[in-house]
């Protein structure tokens, strides 16, 4: 029988820290018993993110830097035993203004990453990588061998990243795994994603404005998606491969916006606003995940229905209102 795996003591990084899925993955390292380097990126407000809400801060370390600074990735990659790199620039409209910066962080930003794993001989690195990678289904579920499609600067950046950590893979054996989460939604979620959009509308006004209501989407809850991570580093034998992180199951953007109404229990209409289309050949019309070979092979599977997801999420943006600014188009 295999030994159950043991958090307890390691020294483990997670890049990106400070934001929504990775402060998730921090809390849950941290009682799990694994001794953690938060690598945030810096600014002159000392900002660790939501890494502010940590309980027991006793075993956590944060550091900041930017990922397209080689010397300050090496310096948080050493001494640790597991990397889970999240780290990114993952807005997709602030891609279709600064791809420059997108690319810069996403891939050369993981290239320093690899490359100080690879120096400091870490014993497993999980990348993360999106669902945006395959662009509009054109088969559904979709597997990992899905062709990828780069509908966006974003989607092409974490393409070139996803190879990178392919390519360190094949040429230097590096032991990495990439890890492919499906939208995913819950408490700590900024505006910029739809859930939280329209979330804090629902809440505050009787009008909720969205782009594309026909499009179709994966939605997993963070708490899962995390336990998905955990799990593939945990998993022997996975190392070259990519998983799915996904539920299996797909809701219109429209169907989403009503059940968030059903909960709110308010009169709410929903108006398509333009501004929140995105350019027609760049829409990724439909995301519908196969999980079946995270289930298989990490014994992984996503337990959060989208409703229960979604009444712990509007809890959590009741409670933080202040965080959101529901007229204004986030990116």
């Amino acid at each position: 029988m295999t030994q159950a795996y043991s958090w307890a003591g390691k020294q483990v990084l997670v890049t990106g820290g400070g934001g929504f899925i990775p402060s998730h993955l921090v809390e849950h390292l941290l009682e799990a018993g694994a001794n953690v380097r938060a690598f945030i990126r810096y600014t002159s407000r000392s900002d660790a993110g939501f890494l502010s809400e940590i309980k027991d801060p006793s075993h956590l370390e944060i550091v900041a830097g930017d990922l397209r600074d080689y010397d300050a990735v090496d310096k948080a990659v050493k001494g640790m035993e597991v990397v889970f790199h999240l780290g990114a620039l993952i807005s997709i409209p602030y891609s279709y203004f600064h791809p420059v910066e997108v690319v810069e962080t996403n891939v050369n930003g993981t290239l320093n990453v690899l490359m100080a794993c690879r120096t400091h001989n870490i014993e497993k690195v999980v990348h993360t990588s999106t669902s945006e990678v395959y662009g509009t289904a054109i088969t559904v579920p979709i597997t990992e061998s899905h062709p990828l499609q780069g509908q966006s600067p974003y989607a092409a950046s974490k393409i070139g990243a996803d190879k990178l950590a392919e390519s360190f893979y094949c040429a230097y054996s590096l032991p990495v795994v990439t890890v492919r989460p499906f939208n995913t939604f819950g408490p700590r979620q900024s505006s910029r994603a739809v859930i939280p959009t329209i979330i804090s509308q629902a809440l505050t006004r009787d009008v909720i404005h969205l782009g594309n209501l026909e499009a179709k989407r994966d939605f997993t809850y963070v708490g899962d998606t995390v336990a998905g991570f955990m799990r593939v580093a945990e998993a022997e034998g996975v190392i070259g491969e990519v998983f799915n992180l996904g539920t299996g199951v797909e809701v219109t953007i429209g169907q989403l916006a009503d059940l968030v109404i059903k909960i709110v229990n308010r009169p709410i209409t929903i108006e398509v606003d333009q501004k929140r289309i995105r350019p027609e050949k760049s829409e990724v019309l439909r995301l519908l995940s196969d999980n079946s070979l995270a289930r298989e092979k990490t014994d992984w599977h996503p337990e959060v229905s989208l409703e229960e997801g979604l009444r712990k999420t509007i809890a959590w943006v009741e409670k933080h209102l202040n965080l959101f600014d529901p007229d204004r188009y986030a990116f």
